[in-house]
């Protein structure tokens, strides 16, 4: 598996988002943050939002809960058109039986860690999963600054998944840019989520590539 970028549409143009998933045309994944107010301090879009992109792009989507409940909510979210769904460990009752319903409705089930939640408790459980998100930001809000405590983290987890033989895919979402992505590609992440970066970036597509080339170089690949 190489590398991938997954642009977070959470630093679009919300009035726009077909256009905006179209300049990123040649992103692996679009990503997509749904927040509740309630898990984190702010408040995005939900299934609605994500079923009409769905019908409006061809990049699949990459839908990140950061909500409460993500129990009942999340095999939701692949009805609507999500081809991965994350549910954050914190928030989650029943992480197996949620990753097992995401899987068996079609999607890749992925868990999501805050930047102070560690990896070893949740060892038994990788294999129920298709990716493992680490959040190198506090979850909530875009624009952040990269948290260079994270990148430790994401070594123990390809660590980990080397040592049970899986293949997860390790993202990362969070203050990614071409500053802090090679880090994290030669600590051993694939998917890297990348918001402002991108869309403030004067070619979308542009920057996509140049992300994907740092990290491939980074990670030897």
């Amino acid at each position: 598996m190489g590398i991938q970028i997954a642009p977070s549409i959470l630093s679009a143009d919300f009035a726009r988002l077909a256009d905006e998933a179209a300049a990123v045309s040649n992103a692996d994944w679009l990503h997509v943050d749904v927040m509740d107010n309630h898990f984190v301090p702010n408040l995005t879009l939900g299934m609605p939002v994500v079923e009409s992109l769905a019908k409006a792009t061809d990049t699949p989507l990459d839908c990140h809960l950061m909500i409460e409940d993500p129990d009942r909510w999340a095999p939701g979210y692949v009805e609507a058109g999500a081809s991965s769904v994350t549910f954050h460990v914190e928030a989650c009752r029943a992480p197996i039986r949620t990753a097992r319903e995401i899987r068996a409705k079609g999607a890749r089930a992925a868990m999501a860690l805050k930047p102070a939640t560690p990896i070893e408790p949740y060892e038994d459980l990788l294999s129920e999963l298709d990716m493992i998100l680490i959040m190198t930001v506090e979850p909530g809000f875009g624009g952040q600054k990269f948290l260079d405590v994270c990148v430790p983290k994401i070594r123990r987890t390809r660590e980990l998944l080397d040592k049970h033989g899986l293949d997860l895919w390790i993202e990362i979402d969070g203050g990614v840019s071409a500053d802090t992505i090679e880090r994290c590609a030669e600590a051993g992440a694939d998917v890297f989520v990348a918001g402002s970066a991108v869309y403030a970036a004067d070619d979308p597509n542009a920057m996509v590539e140049q992300l994907r080339g740092l990290a491939e170089q980074s990670a030897g690949r």
